[in-house]
């Protein structure tokens, strides 16, 4: 678990409206910002920050991270706001038993070539209905 993860980003605008929508099917929506950067998350806790570079530091370099997810669901409605929010398809929905059995991700890149998770670790018992 992390507190927050922060990042500087080539294209403040475009990773922004991404985040924006990728994001808002996890619960997460923007919660702060300011002149080229914005902070990701609830009202309790905002663990995605991002910034224009020179505002957040160095040009981006790629890293992957995962975002909690309530449900198998809400992965799969993750995964459908990022591509049409111009992410690319870097591994769909889907089991990923050789993690754990209950392991259900998505993964998409964001418009800086980010590897973003959206994973959840119930047994999906909800999609049984």
């Amino acid at each position: 678990m992390f507190d927050h993860l922060g990042f500087a980003v080539a294209d403040f605008a475009r990773s922004r409206a991404f985040y924006a929508a990728a994001l808002a099917p996890l619960g997460m929506t923007v919660q702060r910002e300011g002149e080229g950067w914005a902070a990701f998350g609830t009202e309790q806790a905002m663990p995605l920050w991002i910034g224009a570079t020179g505002v957040a530091g160095r040009p981006p370099g790629h890293i992957h991270f995962a975002f909690s997810a309530q449900t198998r669901a809400a992965v799969r409605t993750f995964h459908a706001a990022a591509v049409a929010a111009g992410g690319a398809d870097n591994g769909g929905p889907g089991l990923r038993p050789h993690y754990h059995p209950d392991y259900y991700a998505a993964f998409v890149l964001d418009p800086d070539g980010h590897n973003v998770e959206a994973v959840c670790r119930a047994d999906g018992a909800e999609d049984q209905t």
